[in-house]
């Protein structure tokens, strides 16, 4: 059967997106969403993302790691959705749309989306390390050689390791560049590899960097591989808030593939 397909971009995070309104995709079939996201044999992408009907919101999002398997909350994800909903035309300027993690709010202008994170209410601080959640489980750690660090080395040992073991955690090292802006390489459970962008990954970093007090501001600037992201939150208690994940997601091509 031909496949329509769209291929998306969020600083460097690729996607293939596909409008599953009419239910025109198999969601058990892992490997045909192992094999379109394989970059010699399919379309390549970090990951694959439905597009579907959802009564209470404009839509409902379903990811997929480029391992096959549906996972946790993806930042980026989240933002290209927003972007190709409204390439679509099913929204506007703003948005109320389901994930995995719940609801998310966004908005989008050009080619820029801001996308509303769930709040994050336990940091967990150990000594050298903070881990916490933001849609997706994410280990942060300093780096200051994160140039000739083997992201894909490294960030698999502590991904398998203690106390993360087969459920994982995303791995990311971070440098601190100037107050509020940061260096962040990631390492993503599921693509098994280091990703030039990781949404929930750089939203975690900004958390943390607060948490630990690395920084004062509220509006965090992360440097990626892919390009820039900015994080900005609310610190309410101890509990973290109104956290928005703001960048570009762009449309690459669309096609249509045999499978």
């Amino acid at each position: 059967m031909k496949l329509s397909f769209y291929k998306y971009q969020g600083t460097g995070n690729d996607f293939v997106l596909i409008d599953n309104r009419q239910h025109i995709f198999s969601k058990n079939d892992t490997k045909l969403v192992r094999q379109l996201c394989d970059r010699k044999f399919g379309i390549g992408a970090d990951g694959l993302i439905l597009l579907e009907n959802d009564d209470a919101h404009d839509f409902k999002m379903v990811y997929y790691n480029s391992d096959g398997n549906e996972s946790t909350m993806c930042g980026n994800g989240g933002r290209c959705i927003v972007a190709f909903a409204n390439f679509l035309g099913i929204i506007n300027r703003e948005t109320t749309f389901v994930a995995i993690d719940g609801t998310h709010y966004a908005t989008i202008e050009g080619d820029v989306v801001n996308l509303q994170m769930q709040e994050v209410t336990e940091i967990e601080t150990h000594a050298d390390y903070v881990f916490l959640d933001t849609g997706s489980p994410h280990h942060v750690t300093f780096s200051e050689n994160i140039s000739q660090i083997d992201i894909k080395t490294e960030g698999a040992a502590i991904r398998y390791g203690a106390p993360y073991f087969e459920e994982g955690a995303n791995v990311n090292f971070v440098k601190k560049l100037s107050d509020a802006e940061f260096r962040v390489r990631t390492y993503e459970r599921g693509v098994e590899d280091e990703t030039l962008s990781c949404g929930t990954g750089v939203t975690a970093v900004a958390l943390a960097m607060h948490h630990l007090k690395e920084t004062a501001s509220t509006h965090v600037v992360l440097q990626v591989e892919g390009g820039m992201l900015e994080v900005s939150f609310e610190r309410v208690g101890t509990s973290y808030k109104n956290i928005f994940l703001k960048g570009k997601a762009t449309q690459v091509f669309k096609g249509e593939i045999l499978c």
